[in-house]
C-alpha cells in the first residue's frame, strides 16, 4: 500500500494514515478480508516511530474500519465501505467548504467560483479518462 505523509503538515501523521486507509477503502483500493501491512512494516517503509502507525490502527480498529485477525495482523472489515464512503464525503465536504470560505473571503464572486469549479471538474475528469485510457491500452 502507498502512503503519501506529510511530516511537516498541520495534520498529525497518524491522522494522515487513518485518512488514507478511510480514502482507500472508500476507493475500493482496500477491500473488506484484505490484509493491512504490520505495524513494524509499515513503520520501516514509511520511515516513522511504529507507535504512531499503532495509534493510527488502533483509532481505525475504534472507528470499525480494521479488525485483528487472530495472529495474522490486522484485516480490514468487510462492511467498513459504508463508514469509509461517509468519512471520504465529509473530509471532502470539509475542505469544499474552507476552500469556499476562503475563496469568498477573498472577494471571489458566485459566478467566478461556478467557473473555476466547472473547468477544474472538466479537467480532473479528463485527467482521469486519459490515465485510464493509458492503463488500459496494455496488449494481452
Amino acid at each position: 500500500m502507498f502512503f503519501s505523509i506529510d511530516p511537516d503538515g498541520d495534520i498529525p501523521i497518524y491522522e494522515q494514515i487513518v485518512r488514507q486507509v478511510k480514502l482507500a477503502v472508500a476507493d475500493g483500493i482496500l477491500v473488506g478480508g484484505q490484509m493491512v501491512p504490520s505495524v513494524r512494516q509499515l513503520a520501516n517503509e514509511l520511515a516513522i516511530n511504529s507507535n504512531t502507525i499503532a495509534r493510527a490502527y488502533q483509532e481505525l480498529q475504534s472507528d470499525s474500519v480494521l479488525e485483528p485477525l487472530r495472529g495474522r495482523g490486522m484485516i480490514v472489515r468487510r462492511d467498513a465501505i459504508k463508514r469509509c464512503t461517509k468519512a471520504r464525503n465529509t473530509l471532502v465536504t470539509e475542505s469544499f467548504r474552507r476552500a469556499l470560505s476562503d475563496a469568498l473571503a477573498g472577494g471571489m464572486s458566485a459566478d467566478e467560483l461556478r467557473s473555476l469549479f466547472e473547468a477544474e471538474l472538466t479537467r480532473q475528469q479528463n485527467e482521469l479518462e486519459e490515465a485510464a485510457k493509458a492503463g488500459g491500452n496494455g496488449s494481452t
